[in-house]
C-alpha cells in the first residue's frame, strides 16, 4: 500500500486531500494530513462573537473561480451559501470619498461613460486614457510589469489615481513590480485581440461582473464552514493536528518524514501545501534555495470594530473604501464596511467595519509595533476622519496580524516557480508544492490548485 502525505491543513491542503480521496477511492492508498496548528484552516478562521461573525483571514471566495461552486456543491454547502451585497466602493482622497465608477473592473473602466463618470481623473487624464482605443501593443508580454502595461495604454493619471489603489490592495504590492502573468494576464489578450483593454473588458463583462454582480460568496456561519465540511468529508484519512512536519529525508524510493513529536512516517509521495519559507526549511536543499529566495511575502494587520450603531450611519449603497495615499493623518490603507457587505456578519445590522494596515504603508514600522489598544486609537481616528463616526467606543475589537504571510507575486515569481518545479522533480521526485505561495492568491485559486495537484498526483499513483 502506498502512502501519500499532505502537509498543511489550510484550504489548499484540505482540497487536495478531498480530491485525492475521490480519485483514489478504488486504489489501496493511505492518505495522511499533517498540520502544525491545533486547528485546520490556515488563513481561514471564522470567529463568532455575538452579535457579530468576524473573519480573521480572508472574508470571501470569488464564486466564478473554476471549481469553487463545484466543490461547494459536492460537500453539500450550497444551502449555506451567502452572497455579497452589491454596492459602491470608494477611494478616499483629498478628504473625500470618491466613487469608483460603475462598469469598471479593478478600477479599470470598461466603457467611455465609465471613464467620464470618474471624479478621480482630470479631463487631461481622461483624454490620455482614450488612447487605449488608438494604440497597438507591439512589445509587451505577460512577463512585463502590469503597471507599465496599463500606464502605456491608459495613462499615468488613471493608473495612479484609480487603478493602482485597487489592484495594489488585491495583490499586496506595487503594480510596477508585479507581472501580468501573476495578476491579470487576460488584459494583454484583450489588448491584442480587441485593440483595447477597455473594449476587451466590456465584451467579456459577463465573466468579470456577472448578471447580478454578486461575485463573492461566504457561508451563514462564516468561511470556516468549508474547512469543517472538508474535514468531515475526508473520514478515511489519518490526520495530525498540532504536530507538524520537521524534516523530510530521502529513504530509498520513499521519504522519511519526522514530525514535531519525533514520530517518523514513511511516504511515497508528499504535497507541501504550506508557505514557501516553511517548505524551504523542510527540504533544506541548496539547489532549491535560489528559487525559494526569489519568492516574497508582504505583511498586513487588520482590526475589526463593532458598534452599537445601525450601519445606516454609513454612506448609502456603499461597501467600503480604499485610501489612495495618506490623507491628513488617515493611516489605514482600506476599510470594509462588513455589516453592509455581508449581512450575515451582524445581528440586526449593527455596524461592523474592518480596517487594513499594510507594510507598504509609510507608517508600517510604527503600526507593526503597536499594542492592540494603541492600534485601536489609530483606527478610531481613521473612521472619524473618513466616515464621521466620533465619540463611540466599540463593543467589539479584534486585531489580526499576518506579518510576513501574504504572498507577493513580483516580476520573478513565475520564473521562480518554474525553476522550483524543475529542480524539485530531479531532487525530490514525488514531492509537490501547492498553495498560495506559488499558484495564485485567494481561496478560489487555492481550491483550483488543490484539485489540480490531486489530479496530477493520483494519475502518477494509479
Amino acid at each position: 500500500m502506498k502512502t501519500v502525505a499532505v502537509v498543511g491543513g489550510g484550504i489548499t491542503g484540505l482540497t487536495t486531500l478531498y480530491y485525492l480521496q475521490e480519485y483514489l477511492k478504488d486504489e489501496e492508498v493511505r492518505l495522511l494530513l499533517i498540520e502544525g496548528e491545533h486547528k485546520f484552516g490556515g488563513k481561514i478562521k471564522s470567529i463568532p462573537s455575538d452579535p457579530f461573525i468576524i473573519e480573521a483571514g480572508a472574508d470571501s471566495i470569488v464564486s466564478r473561480h473554476p471549481g469553487v461552486l463545484e466543490l461547494i456543491g459536492e460537500v453539500g454547502l450550497m444551502d449555506e451559501l451567502v452572497y455579497n451585497e452589491t454596492g459602491t466602493s470608494f477611494i478616499y482622497t483629498q478628504d473625500t470619498l470618491h466613487k469608483i465608477p460603475s462598469d469598471s473592473v479593478f478600477g479599470i473602466p470598461m466603457t467611455i461613460d465609465s471613464l467620464m463618470e470618474s471624479t478621480l481623473i482630470s479631463d487631461d487624464g481622461k483624454r490620455a486614457a482614450l488612447r487605449d482605443f488608438e494604440t497597438v501593443n507591439e512589445t509587451f508580454t505577460k512577463e512585463d510589469s502590469i503597471g507599465d502595461f496599463l500606464e502605456s495604454f491608459l495613462g499615468k493619471e488613471l493608473v495612479q489615481n484609480q487603478i493602482a489603489p485597487v489592484l495594489s490592495g488585491v495583490y499586496s504590492g506595487d503594480l510596477y513590480t508585479l507581472s501580468m502573468s501573476s495578476t491579470l494576464p487576460y488584459l494583454l489578450d484583450y489588448k491584442n485581440d480587441y485593440g483595447s483593454i477597455m473594449k476587451g473588458l466590456w465584451i467579456n463583462r459577463e465573466k468579470h461582473q456577472g448578471k447580478s454582480n454578486k461575485k463573492f460568496v461566504s457561508f451563514k456561519t462564516g468561511l470556516s464552514a468549508i474547512i469543517d465540511r472538508l474535514d468531515e468529508r475526508t473520514p478515511h484519512s489519518e490526520k495530525y493536528k498540532g504536530n507538524g512536519l520537521e524534516s523530510l529525508q530521502k529513504a530509498g524510493g520513499t521519504y522519511s518524514l519526522e514530525l514535531t513529536n519525533g514520530e517518523i512516517i514513511s511516504a511515497d509521495a508528499v504535497v507541501l501545501a504550506i508557505p514557501h519559507d516553511q517548505a524551504r526549511k523542510i527540504l533544506g536543499h541548496p539547489v532549491l534555495d535560489e528559487g525559494f529566495s526569489l519568492l516574497k511575502n508582504k505583511s498586513l494587520k487588520s482590526i475589526y470594530l463593532g458598534f452599537e450603531l445601525p450601519d445606516t450611519v454609513l454612506p448609502a449603497d456603499g461597501t467600503g473604501f480604499i485610501v489612495a495615499e495618506e490623507q491628513n493623518g488617515v493611516k489605514c490603507d482600506a476599510c470594509t464596511w462588513t455589516s453592509r457587505k455581508w449581512k450575515h456578519t451582524s445581528l440586526n445590522s449593527q455596524l461592523l467595519v474592518r480596517l487594513f494596515y499594510k507594510d507598504s504603508n509609510p507608517h508600517w514600522e510604527q503600526i507593526h509595533d503597536l499594542t492592540q489598544d494603541e492600534l485601536l486609537l489609530i483606527a478610531l481616528r481613521d473612521i472619524e476622519a473618513t466616515i464621521g463616526i466620533k465619540g463611540k467606543q466599540p463593543i467589539l475589537q479584534e486585531v489580526t496580524d499576518w506579518s510576513g504571510l501574504m504572498p507577493n507575486y513580483n516580476m520573478e515569481h513565475a520564473q521562480s516557480v518554474r525553476q522550483l518545479e524543475t529542480n524539485l522533480a530531479v531532487e525530490f521526485p514525488g514531492v509537490m508544492l501547492a498553495g498560495a505561495s506559488y499558484y495564485g492568491v485567494g481561496i478560489g485559486a487555492c481550491i483550483q490548485n488543490g484539485k489540480k495537484t490531486a489530479e496530477l498526483l493520483s494519475s502518477r499513483l494509479r
